[in-house]
């Protein structure tokens, strides 16, 4: 699977997928591809990935405690102010 870096926008793919769904991991094992040569693989932050298209990760992948009652209230909150 391949994510797009939010700042550097290049393309990272995921060689851990488990630590892509895991919301206990911060970071994924990924290699950029950016230029004409492989990039050594490295550990990104997931919250520096968004998907090619542009959208968001999953509240899922990156919250552990995205189903917990008052999570969705802070969140809905904080879209509203």
């Amino acid at each position: 699977m391949f994510l797009k870096h939010k700042n550097m926008k290049t393309l990272i793919e995921v060689l851990t997928m488990p630590d892509l769904y895991n919301p206990f991991r911060q970071e994924i094992w990924g290699q950029s591809h950016a230029g004409e040569e492989l990039q050594e693989p490295a550990f990104f932050e997931k919250s520096d990935l968004i998907f090619p298209s542009g959208e968001s990760l999953p509240s899922c992948w990156l919250n552990p405690h995205y189903l917990e009652p008052n999570t969705l209230v802070n969140t809905l909150s904080a879209y509203q102010s």
